[in-house]
């Protein structure tokens, strides 16, 4: 961890306790490090929208069928930057409308973001899983970044979703 530059990094189960707990010692570290206001700020926000996607948009999974159903969260920084990691499986027919989306998000300059985030809060509709497709938008504005993803098949049903996101730290 140390070599890599890692403050935290959490694998296994995402509940609604274990985000906060995740959420708490991020936050405590960045404090004993005396980082300023406006990042931290950013840096949570980020976190936040990362957990609640693992929390609420990750698959529940019959294990027999599928495997163990277990997410990474990961926080780093380097001396002009923190990193934000998640990682967890979706189901393999939602990966092109996912790619597309975050694709469409990364060609976006910042007031086109803005304009985005305007027209999802004006429209939106919320899906089943209670989300209006703010999250991605949301880091890509606070991080003032592309958004960096891959899909790695599992197997014939479920590909594993990561995300990075930077923060600049000036």
């Amino acid at each position: 961890m140390l070599t890599k530059n890692l403050i935290l990094v959490y694998e296994g189960e995402f509940t609604q306790d274990i985000t906060k707990s995740v959420l708490a010692m991020a936050e405590r570290n960045m404090e004993s490090m005396g980082e300023e206001s406006g990042i931290k700020r950013k840096v949570f926000n980020v976190m936040v929208e990362c957990l609640q996607n693992i929390c609420k948009h990750a698959e529940s999974f019959d294990e027999n069928t599928y495997g163990k159903n277990t997410a990474i969260f990961m926080i780093g920084k380097h001396d002009s930057e923190y990193f934000i990691t998640s990682g967890n499986p979706i189901l393999s027919d939602k990966v092109a409308d996912m790619s597309r989306k975050l694709e469409d998000i990364n060609n976006l300059d910042k007031d086109g973001l803005k304009q985005l985030y305007k027209d999802i809060i004006k429209n939106g509709k919320l899906s089943s899983k209670g989300g209006a497709g703010l999250g991605f938008v949301d880091m890509a504005r606070k991080s003032g970044k592309k958004l960096i993803f891959d899909f790695e098949p599992i197997n014939e049903h479920l590909s594993f979703f990561s995300l990075k996101t930077t923060i600049p730290r000036n």
